[in-house]
């Protein structure tokens, strides 16, 4: 079943279209990326299936995670994501994977929505990957979401990490992405060969074949590194939080971290694995 449910992020607002890097993403999409989407989730929740378990997809993107955690054995899963080419992703995964499946319900609705979420009740593991720092209210969509696990249930976030005037840089070149054609243009003709080189560089330094770490990078959650390329220099809303920060919060609303993995104070996420024990 699909619903809509139209919310408040500021439309007026430049955003990025995840939804179509997400589209184009799932051109690429094979047994082996799903593969590394599962095990990804089973290292970090630290359990090898979600047998029985409740699943909350929050900004589902492409759609992926959903499927990992169905194949894992979830008894439901429930995703959800602002962006409406998203939500189409989600669909045709689940069309394609798990048709007619009333296990897997997709709709539209947005993170900072309250009233949204709490409609949603509580879930036994709530997942959100590298989405609430894009909603543009970071800290009300990780209290909504929080909200929604249940009694010993698993919250798992991933949130840009703090670099300080470093991210207030990568700001502006995100803005500029999103103002049009030529702020984009100009942003992708900087930045990606930038990439490319420094990367290459890596190699030399590492003695690695290039082309190696290309075709290696769906084991990075199954992701492809073009994709995240673009993802990264255009996604905006952007905003960051020290690993600290996200801790104090949730510590506050009665979670306990049981797990963290850190990008070492890099570019990149950190992501937190928590426990509902209110």
């Amino acid at each position: 079943m699909t619903n809509t449910h139209h919310a408040a992020p500021d439309t007026t607002m430049e955003r990025f279209k995840f939804g179509d890097n997400w589209r184009s993403f799932l051109k690429t999409l094979d047994s082996d990326r799903i593969a590394e989407a599962e095990r990804s989730l089973t290292t970090m929740l630290g359990r090898q299936s979600l047998e029985g378990l409740r699943f909350l997809d929050v900004g589902c993107g492409s759609g992926l995670f959903s499927l990992a955690a169905l194949r894992l054995g979830a008894a439901m899963v429930r995703s959800f994501d602002y962006d409406p080419v998203s939500v189409a992703c989600a669909e045709s995964l689940r069309q394609q994977f798990f048709p007619g499946s009333l296990q897997w319900a997709i709709e539209r609705g947005s993170a900072i929505d309250h009233t949204y979420v709490s409609s949603l009740g509580t879930w036994d593991v709530v997942y959100s990957w590298g989405v609430l720092h894009h909603t543009g209210a970071m800290w009300p969509a990780i209290e909504n979401v929080a909200g929604a696990v249940a009694r010993d249930g698993t919250l798992f976030i991933s949130i840009y990490n703090d670099q300080g005037p470093l991210s207030r840089f990568w700001t502006a070149i995100k803005r500029a992405y999103n103002t049009g054609l030529p702020g984009r243009a100009v942003v992708l003709a900087v930045f990606v060969p930038v990439f490319v080189v420094r990367g290459l560089a890596r190699d030399l330094v590492e003695g690695r074949n290039p082309l190696r770490r290309y075709r290696e990078y769906r084991r990075t959650r199954g992701m492809s590194m073009v994709h995240d390329w673009r993802d990264w220099l255009g996604g905006y809303p952007f905003e960051v939080a020290k690993p600290e920060q996200i801790f104090d919060f949730l510590k506050a609303r009665g979670f306990t971290l049981e797990r963290l993995k850190t990008c070492g104070g890099a570019l990149g996420c950190n992501e937190f694995v928590f426990r509902n024990s209110r």
